[in-house]
C-alpha cells in the first residue's frame, strides 16, 4: 500500500471512532474500505491502470467526448489530478462553454476565461464592468452559471455582493453577454434577482447557481448570520430560490408561486444557515445542497419544494442576536424538517461545491456526490441509498490535504471532475479524471 492511500484510510478509520461522524453517518462496509483503498493505489477494477498523478503543462485543449466514447469501467477507478490554471486567487466558480473554453470567477471581483478545460490552459481576463462588487470577508464575485443556451445568446449569469456608493446594499445575480471573442462581457440583466440579504462583514455571503433538471437556475444562500432570516419566508436569505433563468422570475411549479409577496414566489426551501453548493443527480433529477454548519454538522441535504430544514438561531424569535447552540436541523421546534441526508457531526469540514460523478468512465464512482472541504482541505466522496440518505463516504488520497481549500466542484461537459482551491494565492483550476 502506498503512503497516501494508507494515510487516507487511516483518516478514514479516525473518522469512525467518531471525530468527524455524525449521527447520521453509516458506518464503513467493507466493501468501501476497499475501494477507497483501490482509489489511493491508483486501480481501476482488477486491472492495471495509471498510478495516480498530479501533472501541469500541455494544450490546455481537452476534445469533447460522448458518453457513448468513454469506456466502461467496472470497480473503483484511480484519480489523475491536473493543474488546469494556477495563478489565481479565491476561485469561487468554473462555467463551460460549448466550444471547450471555460469562465472561471474569483472573490475579488475578477472574471477569467480558459483556453480549454486539459493541464496548461491560458488564462485571459475577461474585461467587465465590476466596480460595484463588494469585496468584504466571504462576500465578492461568488458563483456562475453558463446558460443553457450560451451557443445562440452568449449569456452566463454570476452571484455578487452588491455596494452603491461603497455601501453595500444587496446579494444578486447579474446576466452578462461575453464577446464573440470572449475578452468583454457586458450587463443585460442587472439584476436578474435583486435584495438578497448582504451582512457588511460579508459574513455567510454563500450564493450558488445551478441549473436543474428541467432547466430552472436554482441557487443557494447563505443567512449573512442574521437570526430570523433563515426562517423568514419573505427574505432571501437562508434558502434555495428556484428561478425563471429568462425573466427572474419565480419557475413554474414553485411552491409558494401564488403569495402575494414576491420574494416568497421564489422559495424552493428554506431554514438553511450558509449554502455553499447546489447539485443535481444525473439519474432522479433530484437536488442536493451543501451548507456549512456552526461548529458541528455540517449538512448534505436532498432538497423537497416547500421544506424547511430547520435552521433557526432566533429560535423562534424568542432570542435576540444568532444563537448557534441550535442544531442545524432541529426536529424539536420542527417536527416537520426535512432530515439531513448527510451530517459531518463535529468537527465541521466547511463543505463547499458539489456535483455528480456521471458516466461509464467512472466505474463503481457513477453517481456518486463529489464534495469539496475548505477547512477540511480535501475532496468527499459520498455514496447515496434508494432513499436519497448518504450511505458510504470516501476521502481520495491525491485530494486529502494536497492542494488546501477546495472550493468548486462542478462536472465538466467531457465528463471530467472539476475542483477550484480557494486558498488566497495562487489558487488553481484541477481537473481530475479517472485513471
Amino acid at each position: 500500500m502506498n503512503p497516501g492511500a494508507l494515510h487516507t484510510v487511516l483518516s478514514l478509520h479516525r473518522l469512525h471512532d467518531g471525530a468527524m461522524l455524525g449521527s447520521r453517518w453509516n458506518a464503513f462496509t467493507r466493501g468501501a474500505v476497499a475501494g477507497l483503498l483501490a482509489t489511493g493505489l491508483g486501480l481501476a477494477g482488477c486491472a492495471a491502470a495509471e498510478p495516480t498523478s498530479v501533472e501541469s503543462g500541455g494544450a490546455g485543449t481537452a476534445p469533447a467526448a460522448s458518453s457513448s466514447a468513454l469506456p466502461t469501467r467496472t470497480g473503483t477507478p484511480g484519480l489523475r489530478v491536473g493543474v488546469v490554471a494556477a495563478g489565481l486567487e479565491h476561485v469561487w466558480d468554473i462555467g463551460f462553454l460549448p466550444d471547450g473554453r471555460a469562465l472561471v470567477t474569483e472573490r475579488a471581483g475578477r472574471i477569467s476565461l480558459l483556453s480549454g478545460t486539459a493541464p496548461g490552459a491560458a488564462v485571459t481576463p475577461v474585461a467587465a464592468d465590476l466596480s460595484d462588487v463588494y469585496v468584504q470577508g466571504e462576500g465578492g464575485l461568488m458563483g456562475l452559471v453558463v446558460h443553457p443556451d450560451f451557443a445562440q445568446t452568449r449569456r452566463f449569469t454570476t452571484c455578487q455582493t452588491h455596494a452603491e456608493g461603497g455601501d453595500p446594499t444587496d446579494i444578486r445575480l447579474v446576466t452578462w453577454e461575453l464577446s464573440p471573442d470572449g475578452t468583454a462581457a457586458s450587463r443585460v440583466a442587472d439584476p436578474l434577482v435583486g435584495g438578497l440579504p448582504i451582512n457588511p462583514s460579508g459574513r455567510h455571503s454563500g450564493c450558488r447557481p445551478t441549473i436543474a433538471a428541467d432547466g430552472a437556475l436554482l441557487v443557494g444562500t447563505g443567512d449573512t448570520a442574521r437570526g430570523s432570516v433563515p426562517q423568514d419566508l419573505t427574505s432571501l436569505g437562508g434558502k434555495v430560490l428556484r428561478v425563471d433563468l429568462a425573466t427572474g422570475g419565480p419557475a413554474p411549479g414553485n411552491p409558494f408561486a401564488d403569495a402575494d409577496n414576491p420574494a416568497l414566489r421564489l422559495v424552493w426551501t428554506y431554514g438553511h444557515r450558509n449554502v455553499q453548493g447546489v447539485a443535481v443527480a444525473p439519474q432522479s433529477g433530484d437536488a442536493y445542497s451543501a451548507e456549512h454548519g456552526p461548529d458541528t454538522d455540517d449538512e448534505v441535504n436532498r432538497l423537497q419544494a416547500g421544506g424547511n430544514y430547520g435552521w433557526d438561531p432566533s429560535q423562534g424569535g424568542t432570542v435576540g442576536g444568532y444563537d448557534e447552540s441550535v442544531p442545524m436541523t432541529d426536529l424539536q421546534r420542527f417536527p416537520d424538517a426535512v432530515p439531513a441526508a448527510w451530517s459531518s457531526g463535529r468537527p465541521v469540514e466547511a463543505i463547499s461545491g458539489a456535483a455528480f460523478l456521471d458516466g461509464p468512465q467512472w466505474g463503481e464512482l457513477d453517481d456518486v456526490l463529489a464534495v469539496g472541504a475548505l477547512r477540511g482541505q480535501k475532496l468527499l466522496l459520498m455514496t447515496l441509498g434508494p432513499d436519497g440518505a448518504v450511505t458510504e463516504v470516501s476521502v481520495p488520497a491525491p485530494l486529502d490535504d494536497t492542494f488546501g481549500r477546495l472550493r468548486a466542484v462542478r462536472l465538466g461537459p467531457d465528463g471530467a471532475l472539476f475542483v477550484t482551491t480557494s486558498n488566497g494565492e495562487d489558487d488553481k483550476v484541477l481537473r481530475i479524471d479517472p485513471a
